[in-house]
């Protein structure tokens, strides 16, 4: 087990280390980065609520740090991490979990609104990416890890947009992931189901197996300390994803009709 391994396993025997973790203000992005600082990581935490961050940092009790952020605005990217290496040193894992989430359909459709969507869980990471990977692969050393979704296995009904850029982090990471690993780098993909957020108390449909932030949190640290490049949970969530996107068309088709839902 290497030094990035240690320190994101119990705390007990853990050394200092630098997480960057963004989207840290709400939901997988806070229960991380509050799991982290009880397991001994220096957090530097970015979103783009200021109040949501000071009363994260408040909470850690010394071990987060804010640094407020709008992911899709490049120079803030880049004065960001630049701020954060003046303070803290170099960043030894990077989480990217910003992002939003809307459902939209057929009859409703907008491209502004997709647009919003692409800029944000999509543009937004790989801005965050372009940043923090030259310095990686010139210490060959480091971890990044992408928060997607399983909804970016199959087209969902409601999901036209989320599960698009979603799918697009998968498709990005898979593409990123040998080159990385040749440079020292490790690189994982995050890919949760249903877990208990402020986006996901927006749904008005059932969620199965709905876990909270905590339990994300939990599986994704240990995941990390493991390399994997694949989170994905919970796993029969996961495991009924992958099947619906093998079956043949037909038969996909006629499951996915059956989530549609009355438009108002």
């Amino acid at each position: 087990m290497d030094k990035s391994e240690a320190a994101l396993g119990t705390g007990a025997t853990s050394i200092p280390r630098l997480a960057w973790i963004t989207g840290a203000s709400s939901g997988i992005g806070r229960a991380l980065a509050l799991r982290l600082a009880r397991d001994g990581w220096t957090v530097a935490a970015s979103a783009r609520s200021v109040d949501e961050l000071a009363l994260l940092a408040a909470e850690s009790r010394g071990r987060i740090f804010p640094f407020p952020l709008d992911v899709t605005d490049k120079d803030a990217v880049n004065q960001t991490v630049q701020a954060i290496e003046r303070n803290h040193g170099d960043i030894d894992l990077s989480v990217f979990a910003a992002g939003t989430y809307f459902r939209d359909y057929a009859v409703d459709f907008d491209s502004a609104r997709f647009r919003t969507m692409v800029e944000l869980n999509l543009i937004g990471t790989a801005q965050c990416l372009e940043r923090i990977m030259p310095a990686m692969i010139a210490r060959k050393s480091g971890q990044i890890a992408v928060v997607a979704s399983v909804s970016g296995y199959v087209g969902l009904p409601g999901a036209a947009s989320y599960g698009a850029t979603k799918a697009a982090l998968n498709v990005m990471c898979e593409a990123l992931y040998p080159e990385l690993r040749s440079h020292g780098v490790k690189l994982s993909i995050v890919n949760p189901g249903f877990v208990d957020t402020p986006l996901t108390r927006k749904n008005d449909f059932p969620m199965p197996f709905l876990i909270s932030a905590d339990e994300a949190a939990a599986t994704i640290a240990d995941g990390l300390a493991a390399a994997k490049y694949e989170i994905v949970f919970p796993r029969t969530m996961a495991v009924a994803m992958k099947l619906l996107h093998a079956l043949p068309a037909r038969l996909r088709f006629a499951l996915t009709r059956r989530m549609l839902r009355p438009q108002a």
